[in-house]
């Protein structure tokens, strides 16, 4: 798998935004785009990237929430690409509905999709097991200090990130994680139980 950072539009306020491609840019891989920024600039950003010969250069687009900084680009994503795109709520142009659990996979490689309802009701985490890759999307995942309230249900779901094995972690506006991201990770669970916890069993 490859994953190319293609950061975030230079005119605009804007989400990162990854081109994940096979590793040889094999025609069974799936060349996907996490996420397409505010405006249709990616489709510049992508055009300067070897994503495969006789590939369409974006096959389908996964939103990790459906925030105008993540998604408003999408319109011109599919005018040019003419991707298949999933999202965990239905917005203007998403074809398939993710539901948490499912496998989906993009470049070469299987990623596990997380329903993390915390900074949006749909947002998503993806986790590749093979090659230890999280994208975390707008869910905090570097709380530092204890504070501020969090649902219960986000706590499990926290708890159970933890246990996943992952040492790359890439971002909706932060740099890559490439270092210690376990470490960080239960750093944030920990500051999470520190803080107050609304129990309630409603994911939604």
């Amino acid at each position: 798998m490859k994953i190319v950072n293609l950061g975030k539009s230079a005119k605009v306020y804007c989400a990162n935004r990854y081109l994940v491609l096979g590793s040889w840019n094999q025609l069974d891989a799936v060349n996907t785009l996490v996420d397409v920024g505010t405006n249709g600039e990616v489709i510049d950003d992508i055009a300067v990237v070897s994503t495969g010969v006789g590939k369409r250069p974006v096959e389908q687009v996964v939103l990790t929430h459906g925030h105008f900084d993540h998604s408003g680009g999408l319109k011109e994503v599919i005018k040019r690409y003419n991707p298949r795109v999933y999202a965990f709520t239905k917005i203007d142009g998403v074809t398939d509905l993710l539901e948490d659990g499912q496998n989906l996979l993009m470049g070469d490689r299987i990623f596990e999709v997380i329903h993390v309802p915390g900074h949006s009701n749909d947002s998503i985490c993806l986790y590749c097991k093979q090659d230890k890759v999280f994208f975390s999307g707008d869910t905090s995942i570097n709380i530092r200090t204890p504070g501020g309230a969090y649902p219960s249900y986000f706590v499990k779901i926290f708890e159970r990130i933890v246990t996943l094995d992952i040492e790359t972690i890439y971002s909706g506006h932060d740099n890559p994680v490439t270092e210690y991201a376990k470490d960080m990770l239960l750093n944030t669970l920990k500051n999470i139980k520190k803080s107050q916890i609304i129990y309630t069993d409603n994911s939604q």
